[in-house]
């Protein structure tokens, strides 16, 4: 059985919003064989990391940048898992009331240089989350999920 590992920084009523819409997406009926486990962000480890297939990060954009709890993650996996996750796959969800292009970049550079490759374009919303965005986040979890499969 394949793993997604749900990576989240959940700060606000949007991004629950949010993680609820990819966790909808990800656990859907007719996605079969794999199993999702969801992890906020201070609390995911190396051996979380190693036992996944692929991943999905979520965070606020604070300051133009990914969340401390979601960098912090990074830090503590980077070069515990970087050659071991080498091909994987991975999503990412934003959300910021101005701007997230800074997260989103570094999120994008960090997992490359963990050799993830990228599974859904990232889900970038700003200010209200719309049913437009909900959606999207839906189609991330079930993209990545189902490409396990």
């Amino acid at each position: 059985m394949a793993t997604l590992l749900i990576v989240h920084h959940t700060t606000s009523p949007t991004l629950e919003a949010l993680l609820d819409a990819v966790m909808a997406g990800a656990t859907r009926p007719e996605i079969e064989g794999v199993t999702v486990v969801r992890r906020a962000a201070l609390a995911a480890t190396a051996t979380d990391v190693l036992a996944a297939d692929a991943y999905l990060l979520g965070t606020p954009a604070n300051i133009g940048y990914m969340s401390g709890a979601l960098k912090h993650f990074f830090d503590q996996v980077y070069y515990p898992c970087r050659d071991e996750t080498a091909g994987r796959s991975y999503g990412s969800y934003v959300h910021g009331n101005s701007d997230t292009s800074g997260a989103v970049r570094a999120i994008d550079t960090i997992a490359t240089g963990m050799g993830w490759r990228r599974a859904f374009e990232s889900v970038s919303v700003i200010g209200a989350p719309t049913r437009a965005d909900l959606d999207h986040c839906h189609e991330l979890g079930a993209t990545v999920a189902a490409g396990l499969m």
